[in-house]
């Protein structure tokens, strides 16, 4: 089964980068034939450009996590707003809010989430939203940008309630491997009932390996086809169709150009 698209992984980690042709062959081997490279702050941004330059199959997403929120450059929303202007970052994040860790303080955290709103607003670009126990705050936060083109909450652990509410808001949900563990019976009714057209899948890599192969590290994009199989199972449907379904949105949410098309690289 081929055409799945990993639509959240960061292949400038170490554990995949330095491997990084051996990940995507064994990747395409397991049926998934594109990735959608996250950035974290904007070093990690030009490593992701770099990468997606030698391989098309690539595509990169831009922003600061809200881990890196304190270290933040001082100009940070200058020297980000070049980089998701270019039409080949094709949204921008992963932003938001961690009150689990905190590696950030709080201030920072909302300081660099508003600010990365507001830019998104500005050119017009979906945005990946990381979002650990502060659904409330985060949901707020977004609220006050009703702008934003598209939100994608990925790597969603949490509610049937919270999930609800984030789909009657028009959001997005991508599901990772959490989705296969033995305790993950509410997570898997979320990806039994969300709308199919507002469904992506994801590894998250290099962290969260799905089941069977949990305790691999790292993990890669290769391991989606698991995490897909699950939800298939989950929903009812056959993988195929899941793998359709996945693909056609993650395309469609991130403006993703079409199969053997190259994206621009000029800046606009």
């Amino acid at each position: 089964m081929a055409g799945l698209i990993d639509s959240h992984c960061h292949l400038t980690y170490e554990g995949l980068v330095e491997r990084i042709d051996h990940v995507i062959e064994s990747a395409r081997t397991a049926g998934v034939d594109e990735f959608v490279t996250i950035s974290t702050d904007l070093r990690d941004a030009a490593r992701a450009q770099a990468l997606a330059e030698r391989r098309p199959c690539i595509h990169v997403v831009s922003g600061i996590h809200p881990h890196q929120a304190a270290q933040a450059e001082q100009d940070w929303e200058p020297a980000l707003e070049a980089i998701v202007r270019r039409p080949d970052v094709y949204a921008v994040g992963e932003m938001g809010l961690d009150y689990h860790y905190d590696f950030s303080d709080r201030v920072s955290q909302v300081r660099v989430f508003e600010g990365q709103l507001a830019l998104a607003e500005r050119v017009n670009k979906p945005v990946v939203v990381h979002c650990r126990e502060a659904h409330d705050d985060v949901m707020a936060m977004l609220a006050n940008f009703p702008r934003v083109r598209s939100v994608v909450f990925h790597c969603f652990t949490g509610t049937l309630a919270q999930a609800e509410q984030i789909w009657s808001r028009g959001y997005w949900l991508s599901l990772t491997g959490v989705v296969t563990f033995k305790r993950s019976d509410e997570l898997r009714e979320v990806a039994r009932i969300m709308p199919a057209d507002r469904l992506m899948v994801e590894t998250d890599s290099p962290y969260l390996s799905p089941e069977p192969v949990r305790s691999v590290r790292p993990n890669e994009p290769a391991h989606l086809a698991y995490t897909a199989a699950c939800i298939a199972r989950a929903r009812g449907i056959s993988l195929e169709a899941l793998t359709h379904t996945s693909a056609e949105n993650t395309r469609r949410f991130f403006g993703l150009p079409s199969r053997g098309a190259a994206p621009s690289s000029e800046a606009s």
